[in-house]
């Protein structure tokens, strides 16, 4: 009876101790419901709907947090006292270092040595880890798998006549060399590029990431040092041939019997057909973007692209045309490294599908095409099939010069 007594009295005080605090609860929740909380005081802490819209990539208004920095001059309380933040807090410190606010003095190394704190860098690596190495890969694996498809439907393209065994120069000595110093170096380039975007999630799980680590290493090495012999050639291509692959009125015959490709039709063409001068512009155009950006990488601090350029489109309105709005024209030069990095693989991405085609046809995908870049020399046959026009001239060359070799000028 004794110990009922107590366990009733017992259970009774936790009541009388429990119910209160429960009440005060439910009322300060209560009270949270039927009004917005107050975060003044903490310098506007991050709500779970502004997380959860940053993660799907909205723009949020931050202006609560950017200029919650506190004030350093401020005599306010015990500033006066210690001195050591003045008037800030810790937090609203980090927040300035974070907004790049903050009053910060360095000795050496310039405006990047004063960023301390850079977040988008997170958005740099979200999107490398994410899109980039997705739609990038999804492109590449695409390409590759078209063109076995297309082969296998098409089969080779041959030659419709049968090999006449009098050959005609295609290319010189030193137009080949510039083409596979090219090629020799964006294969180079492609392939440790990939190793350094993929070699994380491709080679570390099953080699190691000691395996990955020396891979990457090497990788950055070659990467650097071939950038150079691939300008060097892309500059040396330009000059060669960009007054062969002007347009005319030729390739709009070619477009329209697509090149012989399909079917069994093979139009006129002269030294380049319409296709190959897609395949050199892309080269040219995407290269040379490849080349800037690459540089802009090797030299961060000396050669900013974006600020500049994000400058010249706002004038001209194209991102407001497009609705991207303003684009930001001050940028930190870590900012700067995130884009160039990012438009640089872009753009290597597409030349790289480009060229796995243009790889196919001057192989597997027709015949006789690699010994134009191979011995520089072409059977008539296949000259008059794909480029009819450039065959006459040369054959036109040749007589004209035989001719004045036979009647040398008295």
């Amino acid at each position: 009876m004794k110990n009922l007594l107590f366990g009733c009295l017992a259970v009774v005080c936790t009541l009388l101790l429990v119910q209160p605090a429960a009440f005060a609860q439910d009322a300060a929740y209560d009270g949270a419901t039927m009004s917005e909380a107050d975060r003044s005081a903490t310098g506007g802490a991050q709500t779970l709907e502004d997380i959860l819209a940053r993660q799907r990539g909205e723009q949020l208004d931050d202006g609560f947090r950017r200029d919650a920095t506190g004030d350093p001059n401020s005599a306010k309380g015990i500033a006066q006292q210690l001195g050591t933040l003045g008037g800030q807090s810790d937090p609203e410190l980090w927040r300035a270092l974070r907004y790049n606010s903050a009053d910060i003095r360095v000795s050496a190394g310039g405006a990047e040595a004063a960023t301390l704190v850079q977040d988008g860098g997170m958005t740099w690596l979200t999107f490398r880890e994410g899109p980039l190495r997705q739609y990038g890969g999804w492109l590449l694996f695409g390409m590759f798998w078209a063109l076995v498809v297309f082969y296998l439907l098409r089969g080779r393209i041959g030659l419709d006549a049968e090999p006449t065994g009098r050959t005609v120069v295609r290319f010189q000595f030193v137009e080949r060399m510039a083409h596979w110093m090219l090629a020799g170096s964006f294969i180079l380039l492609g392939l440790t590029g990939l190793l350094s975007l993929f070699g994380r999630i491709a080679i570390a799980p099953y080699l190691g990431k000691e395996v990955n680590a020396q891979l990457l290493i090497a990788s950055k090495w070659i990467h650097n040092s071939v950038a150079w012999p691939f300008m060097l050639a892309l500059v040396l291509v330009f000059l060669f041939w960009v007054h062969h692959n002007l347009p005319s009125r030729t390739d709009l015959v070619w477009i329209r019997q697509f090149g012989g490709i399909i079917g069994k039709r093979h139009p006129p063409a002269k030294k380049f057909n319409a296709g190959q001068k897609v395949i050199f512009w892309s080269v040219i155009l995407f290269g040379g973007s490849i080349a800037v950006s690459g540089l802009s990488l090797l030299f961060p601090f000396e050669l900013p692209l974006f600020a500049k350029t994000f400058t010249v489109l706002n004038d001209l309105g194209l991102p407001q045309a497009l609705g991207f709005g303003v684009l930001p024209t001050e940028l930190a030069p870590q900012e700067e490294m995130q884009l160039a990095q990012a438009w640089h693989a872009i753009m290597a991405f597409v030349l790289m599908a480009i060229i796995i085609a243009h790889i196919y046809i001057g192989s597997v995908g027709m015949e006789g095409a690699y010994d134009a870049m191979g011995s520089g020399e072409v059977d008539e046959a296949w000259a008059h099939q794909h480029h009819s026009i450039w065959l006459e001239d040369v054959l036109e060359e040749e007589k004209a010069k035989s001719a004045k070799g036979a009647h040398p000028a008295e």
